[in-house]
């Protein structure tokens, strides 16, 4: 009897990005990372690029990247984010998929993914092709290969669905075992009933659709991938691998796959170190012979299915109602409050459908005198999104049109194709899946809705919005602040409403904090200065200007004329509106200069109103990463008033304390703080020096022990992680310096002697690469009497014992 494992990590956040911006904004909830997508890829999709083999001691003996392992899908809007913000981490997927494919018969241990975690038996049959095509160009893309198989999101599934998988040459995907209805053995006549989750998942089995064609199912052990996500199973990875390896049948000679389906997130994010015990788990497995790890596609191979399955339609994985939890208040939520009802589940989707249906109009209308077929150039328009190139975009945009096109033209089209575009990502999953309308997976779907009607809005002059708002009245909100569906969208959703004048806005009222270069990036925007000047009496500042604002996504592109003033602190001033021509700004910005002199601020303003109109904006109109780096430019004069303040305290009680420490007298509050805030405050600075000064450091440290206070947990962990990777880099770069050597460990020492959450992953990393590529040859040295490289061995080996990595 041949046994195999397969375990297959769906990783897959769903998509952040500003609807507008194309970015992911800060989000205070993820601190002390800039976003959810940054702090989860360091939790848990970095770290199982190189997840760590302990021994009995608990040090590292090895380093391994578990994407290559195992069967994984990675969400393409979550790549699409990862290449761009964490290039590593995305470079180590892919070189994965490659080991994987020496390691399995040539068949990759990645698969792909429906493009945006659309519940397909939701969708309409064009929007299943387009998600399904998406989902496989995207994958080409990065992968360089075919997909074998495609996860479908939640597992959500109908035979339309696997219809269309089959139709562009997906061989398999995964599904529950309580989504297989019936089972016969090829070539018998009678049915078994497998309903209720009795079907066998160690093999295998064939879908025959209507068509004619095929494809393969495998459905994933279920007690055990509950165990995995739910229970303590990740606790211990020997245990985990036990607990696969008793799961095989004890009799028979045919060949049996164990396989189990979580979320990836599970191994990191969800369950703190779950990428270790996930590593051990594959570790003890080969090690002890108790299987051989393989993928869906080399198991399918060499085990081509010799039963045949019919599933349950309308079914999924996270919902024991089919697909209701997508569309109504079936009783499938969070928990979050058990009064708290999901009736706005239904009327959210109703008001999608109905808004999607009149863009789909426009879309035909507005695309037919330039493409016989419209939902071709969709389904073909994700080569544009992989690459937005002025080249190969205007090379996808000629391919497709039956002339030629003007500049104008081009606009259009672009403006067109990413209202389809929009109009897929409002469909993504996660908007359903939680248990209030005003949360941000709903009120980001939302954004995408917006995004799509703006778009219709400027290419026809109408849009569904009107009508959208209307069914979200019937959308109740479970927190009496927010009535509906409609006041969500209209408190959260529609100020978010960005256009060329907007960016403008930004772009202005930015230019009174930083001096911009000529060409500015405002994420998918750019600004180019065509005049600007900023004259400053006092704390008042004034910036006159114009330029040119021009969108990378759709083209379209604006002149703008601007006049900010900023008269301190927060309070800001300022008109954007179209050029109005060279003559008309020269005559506005001369006036205002004068005026400004005169420090005639009623007239200014009166100025602004007269010129702009309602068109006027302040620092609520900064994009939110903008906004907070000013805001911490005005705080900044207040945070050195209280840090002399707090110092004086520290300093003139210094003996005091001394004295209250001694006679064990506990320190009041109102002297704690201040000497909390001081030596954070320093011991901040002194991590941020360009060189970081051992004996400050070695002082500081020694005084948070003797006062016994804990240092500002989240921020000194952050950015003393950050310098412990930057000093390893440094010794990997110049590692025949002793003296660089000796820092390094002391300041390790220093840091792991205090009370904080050290991430030493990339440090650890780091230093495993360097004992595999210099260790053994300096040993080697050291044993021949070098003196240098004895010392070197000395140093490196100290290093190692402080990262717990095991050296010989």
């Amino acid at each position: 009897m041949k046994r195999y494992i397969c375990i297959h990590g769906h990783f897959y956040q769903p998509p952040r990005e500003n609807a507008w911006l194309e970015a992911v904004e800060l989000q205070d909830s993820a601190h002390p990372y800039h976003d959810w997508n940054e702090r989860v890829t360091a939790e848990g999709y970095a770290p199982n690029t190189a997840s760590r083999i302990l021994d009995g001691n608990r040090r590292i003996i090895d380093i391994i990247n578990n994407y290559s392992k195992i069967s994984f899908n990675v969400g393409p809007t979550l790549l699409s984010w990862m290449e761009k913000n964490e290039p590593d981490t995305y470079q180590s997927i892919l070189k994965a998929d490659k080991i994987s494919r020496r390691n399995f018969s040539g068949h990759g241990s990645a698969l792909a993914q429906v493009y945006n975690h659309m519940i397909m038996p939701l969708a309409n049959r064009r929007d299943k092709r387009t998600q399904v095509i998406w989902g496989i160009q995207d994958f080409r893309h990065r992968y360089g290969r075919d997909p074998e198989g495609m996860w479908l999101p939640e597992t959500a599934v109908d035979l339309e669905s696997l219809e269309v998988l089959a139709e562009n040459g997906i061989k398999f995907t995964i599904l529950s075992p309580y989504q297989a209805a019936k089972i016969r053995e090829a070539g018998e006549k009678e049915w078994m009933d497998v309903s209720g989750g009795k079907i066998d998942p160690k093999m295998p089995y064939l879908c025959n659709l209507h068509s004619g064609k095929s494809i393969s199912l495998f459905f994933y052990d279920g007690p055990v991938s509950q165990e995995v996500g739910f229970s303590d199973l990740l606790d211990n990875g020997e245990n985990f691998a036990n607990r696969l390896a008793a799961t095989f049948a004890e009799n028979g000679n045919t060949s049996q796959l164990v396989h189990i389906a979580t979320d990836g997130e599970t191994y990191g994010h969800h369950r703190h170190h779950g990428d270790m015990a996930l590593a051990y788990c594959l570790y003890h497995i080969e090690s002890n012979n108790l299987a051989k790890l393989t993928v869906y596609g080399e198991y399918l191979e060499k085990n081509p299915p010799t039963h045949e399955v019919q599933i349950i339609e309308n079914t999924s994985w996270s919902c024991i109602h089919g697909i209701e939890r997508w569309r109504s208040n079936c009783g499938c939520n969070m928990g979050t409050n058990s009064e708290w009802t999901q009736e706005w589940r239904a009327p959210l989707r109703e008001a999608m459908d109905q808004a999607r249906e009149q863009l789909a109009g426009v879309f035909e209308k507005e695309m037919t005198p330039y493409y016989d077929d419209p939902w071709k150039a969709r389904d073909d328009y994700i080569r544009a999104v992989l690459d937005r190139s002025v080249k190969n975009v205007e090379q996808f945009l000629q391919e497709h049109s039956k002339k030629e096109l003007s500049q104008e033209d081009k606009i259009r089209l672009l403006r067109l194709l990413e209202l389809q575009r929009n109009a897929m990502l409002m469909y993504t999953s996660c908007g359903w899946f939680f248990d209030e309308i005003s949360g941000i997976e709903t009120t980001q779907v939302m954004q995408y809705t917006a995004r799509a009607m703006q778009l219709c809005r400027e290419l026809t002059g109408n849009s569904p919005e009107e009508h959208f708002i209307e069914i979200l009245e019937d959308a109740p909100s479970n927190i009496p602040d927010y009535k509906n569906g409609a006041d969500v969208y209209k408190i959260w959703v529609k100020p978010s409403e960005i256009d060329l004048l907007r960016v403008g806005a930004h772009y202005a009222v930015s230019s009174v904090f930083t001096e911009h270069p000529e060409k500015t990036q405002i994420y998918s925007y750019q600004a180019k200065a065509e005049a600007h000047e900023r004259v400053e009496a006092g704390k008042i500042k004034l910036a006159v200007g114009r330029a040119h604002i021009r969108s990378d996504i759709t083209w379209n592109e604006s002149d703008v004329s601007f006049i900010v003033l900023h008269l301190g602190g927060h309070i800001i001033n300022g008109g954007v509106r179209e050029f109005m021509g060279k003559e008309p700004f020269m005559t506005m910005a001369d006036r205002v200069k004068e005026v400004f002199w005169k420090s005639d601020v009623a007239e200014i303003i009166h100025l602004l109103d007269e010129n702009f109109g309602t068109h006027n904006y302040s620092l609520w109109h900064l994009f939110k990463d903008e906004q907070r780096k000013v805001f911490e430019q005005i705080l900044e004069s207040t945070y050195r008033e209280v840090e002399v303040y707090y110092r004086q305290i520290y300093e003139s009680d210094y003996a005091l304390m001394q004295t209250m420490q001694q006679m064990r007298i506990p320190f009041p509050k109102a002297l704690l703080t201040p000497v909390s805030f001081i030596l954070n405050k320093d011991l901040h600075d002194c991590l941020s020096e360009e060189e970081i000064n051992l004996y400050k450091l070695h002082k500081l440290t020694d005084e948070f022990k003797k006062w016994k206070i804990g240092p500002d947990k989240e921020n000194i962990s952050f950015i003393a992680s950050s310098r412990i990777v930057g000093l390893m880099e440094k010794y990997f770069r110049q590692s025949d310096s002793p003296e660089l050597a000796e820092k390094l460990q002391k300041v390790l020492e220093l840091l792991c002697g205090l009370s904080i959450d050290l991430n030493i992953w990339k440090a650890q990393n780091i230093y495993f690469n360097m004992k595999k590529k210099k260790y053994d040859a300096v040993r080697k040295k050291a044993g021949q009497g070098d003196k240098r490289a004895k010392e070197w061995i000395e140093h490196f080996n100290n290093i190692g014992k402080i990262l717990d990595v095991k050296v010989d």
